[in-house]
């Protein structure tokens, strides 16, 4: 009883009242409800005021705004404050002092949006951070709810980080910048990551003012991309250039590193303006070259795989960051003009011979024709003058056929090699690219490695014959097979051409002789050095007029000089002893002149 303290009763309480149940004494009911009401806020529908939050749960907010009764809000339009907490002044909307259930009904919802738009641009002008509610994902980014405003939050703003899973941010409360207003269209833009950024610039002048080249770090990988990975050193981000992940071949990085691994680099480069920071994976190994084995030399054999095709050649790895070239004229003893695509492709294991090898330049050429012997070491052996082969056409030149015997063996046939009776004028009228053609070796090159063949000396010479046919002043029926301006080719027998000028074609009738026409033609030269028959048709019967003409001209003059020989006899009277045969012959002379008189 001790602790009870004396309270002094209230001088002018009415105890009559009290026992008659009457509250109070001499303040009348009407008063005190008066004074009650003078005590509340006086509030209109659609007007916003500030309230407190005297109580929440997961569905309602309770705010006082000082009126008679407590309004409550749903919990939903407090979303983008996941922070609210009982104590805390918000703005409601006053939608209707009193609904049917005499409720106070308002809304923060509305609220915010009433002063939304003011309040935005103040945030703008003032650099003020605000909280934003993320609603959901759009093209290029976010739409997040500031004050009541959807604000567009572009995916590069989300983070100073590349974001690789946007949906992860939906639903999350997160504080912005407001970085830009279009008034006219009302669009608002926020940043997250300009919150971010000043420290972060920050970080970076410190981290950078201790960086030295050759300084080891440890950093994680925060992105990859075709020409590098991009790593954070903890506030800064330096690159990795996909040349200095590894002494080796790389075709993407993320061959050599994964996303969030946390890799050991070591600086090579940087600028203190630009800062932007070179890293380098591989300079923490040694370099593959000083570990070659210092036994290996020129003319031994090595194994490795293709890693890189040019049409020049190979890149041979023979180990991680030592290559070999193989050029394409090492790849086969051939001489003819082929791609290094023809012979092998990247990822082939292959089998070489070192062929020079440079330590200080770390360079080495390989190559895989050594492995066979060279077919022209014994080319004499193997292929003596006047032996008989069977070569592929491989191409063609106006003078010749080149052919290839067997793989490095290459020769050439002249065009006049190619047949005894046929005039060839370019290669490809006797044979073709890719066909068989019978040879025989007349010539070695072994310097040039060329052969020097010939097709027509598998058969015998038929000039030789001809040469016994077709004399001088013969005569042969001829085929006009082409008519050229110089004259015409003429089809002979044994499958053999001659050649006639314009005025050899000239016809007994003066008309010109025309292609495909058969007519008679003499031999007026043979040469068979050069294979060369020149034929006329015009000949014939040019000659035939002459020899006409001529014999004409010999019966005349024997007719005349008989004449002349029997008047002398008459005229001399010769004295000579006559015989029965003269005087026969004078009898018959006689009567002829007699004939002749008359």
């Amino acid at each position: 009883m001790e602790n009870l303290k004396n309270i002094a009763p209230v001088d002018n309480f009415d105890w009559d009242a009290f026992e008659k149940g009457e509250s109070y004494s001499d303040v009348s009911t009407e008063d005190l409800v008066k004074t009650y009401d003078e005590t509340l806020n006086t509030v209109k529908d659609k007007e916003v005021v500030i309230g407190t939050v005297t109580a929440m749960n997961k569905r309602e907010v309770v705010v006082n705004i000082g009126f008679k009764s407590d309004g409550v809000v749903p919990m939903s339009e407090f979303r983008y404050n996941p922070d609210l907490k009982v104590g805390d002044q918000v703005e409601v909307y006053i939608e209707s002092q009193e609904d049917k259930k005499g409720q106070l009904i308002l809304s923060h919802k509305k609220a915010r949006a009433t002063r939304s738009w003011d309040r935005v641009n103040e945030a703008l002008e003032k650099d003020e951070i605000v909280k934003g509610y993320i609603k959901c994902r759009t093209k290029g980014g976010m739409i997040v709810d500031v004050f009541g405003i959807e604000a567009f939050l572009p995916g590069s703003q989300i983070d100073v980080k590349p974001i690789r899973d946007y949906d992860v941010f939906v639903g999350k409360t997160m504080e912005f910048k407001i970085v830009k207003i279009n008034q006219e269209f009302k669009n608002v833009v926020v940043s997250h990551k300009a919150l971010i950024e000043a420290e972060l610039e920050q970080q970076k002048k410190e981290i950078i003012s201790k960086l030295e080249k050759g300084q080891v770090l440890e950093g994680t990988v925060k992105n990859i991309t075709s020409y590098g990975v991009f790593i954070d050193l903890g506030g800064v981000d330096g690159l990795i250039h996909i040349t200095d992940l590894s002494w080796g071949r790389v075709s993407h990085p993320d061959e050599i590193v994964h996303l969030d691994e946390k890799v050991n680099v070591v600086i090579l480069d940087f600028d203190d303006e630009k800062k932007r920071i070179a890293l380098g994976l591989k300079q923490l190994t040694p370099h593959p070259w000083d570990a070659l084995d210092p036994n290996l030399k020129v003319g031994d054999k090595v194994k490795g795989k293709v890693v890189v095709m040019a049409d020049y050649g190979a890149f041979i790895e023979i180990a991680p960051g030592v290559e070999g070239l193989i050029h394409v004229s090492e790849m086969s003893w051939t001489q003819h003009l082929r791609s290094a695509q023809d012979f092998m492709k990247v990822g082939d294991e292959v089998e070489a011979v070192i062929l020079t090898l440079d330590r200080d330049e770390r360079k080495m050429s390989l190559g895989i024709k050594q492995l066979k012997p060279d077919p022209w070491e014994n080319i004499e052996e193997r292929f003596p003058v006047g032996s008989k082969h069977t070569a592929k056409v491989r191409n063609f030149t106006n003078f010749g056929v080149f052919v290839e015997i067997e793989e490095g063996v290459d020769g050439l046939i002249h065009i006049s090699d190619l047949s005894w009776t046929k005039k060839i004028k370019h290669p490809s009228e006797f044979t073709q690219i890719g066909a068989d053609i019978d040879v025989q070796v007349l010539e070695i090159d072994k310097e040039n490695r060329r052969l020097s063949l010939g097709h027509k000396q598998l058969e015998e010479n038929p000039w030789d014959v001809f040469e016994t046919i077709f004399t001088v002043g013969s005569i042969h029926e001829g085929t006009i097979i082409e008519m050229m301006d110089k004259g015409a080719v003429i089809s002979l027998p044994y499958g053999v051409e001659g050649f006639a000028t314009p005025k050899h074609l000239v016809k007994e009738d003066g008309s010109q002789a025309q292609v495909d026409e058969k007519l008679q033609f003499k031999v007026i030269e043979f040469n068979k050095e050069a294979k060369r028959i020149i034929l006329s048709h015009s000949r014939i019967h040019e000659d035939e007029q002459k020899e006409a003409k001529e014999a004409e001209k010999r019966t005349s003059k024997r007719t005349v000089k008989k004449e002349e020989t029997s008047t002398s006899a008459l005229t001399t009277g010769s004295a000579e002893k006559t015989t029965l045969g003269d005087i026969e012959e004078l009898a018959a002379l006689k009567e002829k002149l007699d004939g002749n008189n008359n």
